[in-house]
């Protein structure tokens, strides 16, 4: 199975937070899946650093080096995302969400998040 991460989920996972179900552990961490983290992501995680919103254990330069270490998959954003974004119903406002929610539909993998609004929109798969 195909897992995209939600923004949450990568950071819950890399620090063993406890707010990471069971479920979506076990999923991530089963060697015949394949997880990948968006470029959305990234961007997300660097832009709340350098506002001090969010502060992390590791620098944004080393997080490509986490995610390969984690062995995950960095998914480019692609201009078939940005056809299926502008396509997206108006439920979440989250411009990164609304990303991550495009490529998972376009690339037909399953968002793994813990986000209840990730669960009305009727084409995207949701785990959690």
């Amino acid at each position: 199975m195909n897992y995209l991460l939600d923004t949450h989920t990568f950071l819950w996972f890399l620090d063993g937070n406890t707010n990471l179900s069971k479920k979506a552990r076990s999923a991530i961490e089963n060697s015949d899946n394949t997880n990948f983290i968006s470029i959305a992501s990234i961007w997300e995680i660097a832009i709340k650093m350098s506002l001090g919103k969010l502060k992390l254990d590791v620098k944004v330069e080393d997080l490509k080096t986490e995610i390969v270490k984690s062995n995950f998959e960095i998914l480019p954003l692609d201009f078939e995302h940005i056809i299926e974004l502008s396509r997206l119903e108006e439920i979440h406002k989250d411009p990164f969400d609304r990303i991550i929610i495009s490529q998972a539909i376009s690339e037909r993998h399953t968002i793994i998040s813990k986000d209840s609004n990730f669960g009305l929109y009727k084409k995207l798969k949701l785990y959690w």
